[in-house]
């Protein structure tokens, strides 16, 4: 795969069988992201770059930050959807409102294992850990292209806008885009930590490693229940990325 890829995409064309299996791949995605999420939160080192942006909000709103996650949540998918082609699909609601089972379970399996009384080794390398697993989880959500969260959709929209006058790779403008929400929700009253600015700066670049075998591994899937060739589905995937492009 090449340094830059179109997020985009024509999905009009799919069959069940291949939406089911995307679906499928983007549930595993979200499983592997929230693992890396709860180790992070449990770290206590700081909370990732979305969330300082909602605890900003929060603060200025005057509403819980689960409200506001929601609300934000809510009105971006809206946004994208009236104002973007290609992006919202039906993984944008199962990441945007069924993650948080997801996460409580993970708080009960690690409960007592980890915590802000642990060794600060260990909580350093769980939050480094923690990063590297939500990066992967998230390049699995990404290359399921069934649908992404809108806090992560904003990334991609952005980086096809600015791919189509220059060539970025994605991880420049990952980063970008969580300094942006990582500072606006600072001066809005965030809490600022170290895990914040380790989100910032690394979940890019650690994302941009993981896309291309997860593409592979999206299509060599989609090849067993369709029935083609993976060289077939690859075809198939770079046809509806330009038919958006």
């Amino acid at each position: 795969m090449s340094d830059t890829i179109t997020f985009a995409s024509d999905a009009s064309k799919r069959s069940v069988k291949n939406w089911a299996a995307r679906l499928v791949l983007l549930i595993i995605g979200l499983f592997i992201a929230h693992f890396g999420v709860v180790l992070f939160v449990l770290a206590e080192m700081g909370t990732d770059t979305f969330t300082i942006f909602v605890q900003g909000v929060s603060n200025v709103a005057g509403l819980s930050i689960g409200t506001c996650q929601v609300i934000i949540l809510t009105v971006m998918m809206v946004l994208m959807a009236l104002f973007t082609k290609g992006y919202v699909k039906p993984g944008t609601l199962i990441c945007a409102f069924c993650g948080g089972w997801q996460i409580d379970l993970y708080m009960w399996l690690l409960d007592g294992k980890l915590s802000a009384q642990s060794p600060m080794a260990i909580r350093i390398g769980a939050m480094v850990v923690g990063c590297v697993i939500i990066a992967l989880g998230k390049a699995v959500v990404i290359m399921t292209d069934a649908g992404s969260g809108p806090n992560d959709l904003f990334s991609l929209i952005v980086s096809d806008a600015i791919n189509k006058r220059k060539k970025i790779e994605f991880r420049w403008i990952r980063i970008v885009t969580d300094i942006m929400f990582t500072v606006v929700g600072f001066l809005l009253g965030g809490v600022l930590g170290i895990g914040t600015l380790v989100t910032a700066f690394l979940t890019g670049p650690i994302v941009q490693v993981f896309l291309a075998p997860c593409r592979k591994l999206t299509n060599a899937v989609l090849a067993k229940v369709e029935g083609k060739t993976v060289d077939e589905m690859l075809s198939q995937d770079r046809a509806e990325r330009e038919a958006r492009a």
